[in-house]
C-alpha cells in the first residue's frame, strides 16, 4: 500500500500551454518572391528554459530559431518562445530533470511547430513543417555532457587531493 501512496504524491499537469514571443522577419521581400528557383538553407536553433514559479508551478520555454537563407541573403528569420506552465510536485530530483528538460518541452514541440508553419504561410512563402525532434535523445545527450564536462573540470582543478603539484 505505501507504493501506490507514495505513486499519488507525484503530480504532473499542464496549466497553460502560450506564446511568450513570436518575432517573423523577411527583410528581402518583395525581390525574395520574384526567384523561381527557391531552394533556401534552413539553420534550425532549439534550446528550452525552466523557471520555477509558486506552488510547484514551473514555467518552461521552449525556444526554437529558425533561419532560411538563400545565397547568404536572409529570406526569412523566426523566433518563437513557446511556453507553458506546468504543475510539477513528488518527482526525486533526476525525475524532475527529465520531466522540465525532455518531457515538457516535448509537450510545448507541436504547438510551436503548428505557429511556425502557419507564421510562414502567412509571410507569403511555401508550406514549412518542422521535422519531429527526439527530446528524450536531446536530454540523455545535454546530460551526459554535462557530466562530462564536470569530471573533466574535476580532474584539471588544483588540489585535487591526489598528492601532486601542478
Amino acid at each position: 500500500m505505501a507504493e501506490n501512496e507514495q505513486a499519488t504524491d507525484k503530480q504532473l499537469a499542464i496549466q497553460k500551454i502560450y506564446i511568450k514571443d513570436f518575432s517573423f522577419e523577411s527583410p528581402n521581400t518583395p525581390q525574395v518572391f520574384s526567384r523561381t528557383d527557391w531552394s533556401p538553407k534552413t539553420d534550425l536553433n532549439l534550446r528550452s528554459s525552466h523557471t520555477a514559479g509558486s506552488e510547484n508551478n514551473h514555467e518552461v520555454v521552449l525556444t526554437i530559431t529558425v533561419e532560411a537563407k538563400e545565397d547568404d541573403k536572409t529570406v526569412f528569420l523566426i523566433e518563437l518562445h513557446q511556453a507553458g506552465l506546468f504543475h510539477v510536485s513528488g518527482y526525486s530530483g533526476d525525475e524532475f530533470k527529465a520531466i522540465v528538460g525532455s518531457f515538457c518541452p516535448n509537450i510545448l514541440y507541436p504547438y510551436a511547430r503548428e505557429s511556425i508553419a502557419s507564421m510562414v504561410s502567412k509571410g507569403g512563402f511555401p508550406e514549412f513543417v518542422l521535422q519531429p525532434i527526439n527530446f528524450d535523445a536531446l536530454f540523455a545527450q545535454g546530460m551526459a555532457q554535462a557530466k562530462a564536462e564536470a569530471e573533466a573540470n574535476a580532474e584539471s582543478a588544483p588540489g585535487n587531493g591526489d598528492g601532486s603539484t601542478h
